[in-house]
């Protein structure tokens, strides 16, 4: 299950930004989740809760999956179109000369927090989480 790998990246990435802000807490951390990026979003939740409850900074934090719908465009005619429902061919021309435009995407969007005192922030330091990253799929800071 390579949810819980790219549960812990969201997790490092959230104390990177969170430490560099002088935030202690998370209230929730927003994904946007491609259509077509291979991760189970009923997967990536359970490793989220089990996961982030053990951090102090993600405990109890929501993580929220906005799904983005996966798009072709068709190099030969110029239209774009749902990948799911059509796959690699076009459906206006039946080209195969086609490239995914959006899908496959894993990406933090926004991370929420609670209001808080500066004072309380998380001290300097590495994460002792798990550097586990899916290359295919890598998570970026929105």
């Amino acid at each position: 299950m390579h949810e819980l790998g790219i549960v812990y990246h969201i997790i490092r990435d959230v104390e990177n930004v969170a430490r560099a802000n002088g935030v202690s807490r998370v209230s929730g951390v927003t994904l946007l989740l491609g259509e077509v990026s291979g991760v189970v979003p009923d997967l990536l939740l359970d490793a989220w809760r089990w996961a982030a409850d053990k951090k102090p900074i993600t405990q109890g934090a929501e993580l929220i999956v906005e799904p983005v719908e996966a798009v072709t465009h068709c190099e030969t005619c110029g239209c774009d179109y749902a990948t799911v429902e059509h796959g690699k061919t076009c459906p206006h021309c039946g080209s195969g000369e086609t490239c995914l435009l959006q899908g496959r995407e894993v990406m933090i969007k926004q991370i929420e927090t609670p209001d808080e005192d500066p004072a309380d922030a998380v001290p300097d330091g590495p994460s002792d989480v798990p550097d586990a990253v899916d290359a295919a799929n890598p998570l970026r800071i929105a």
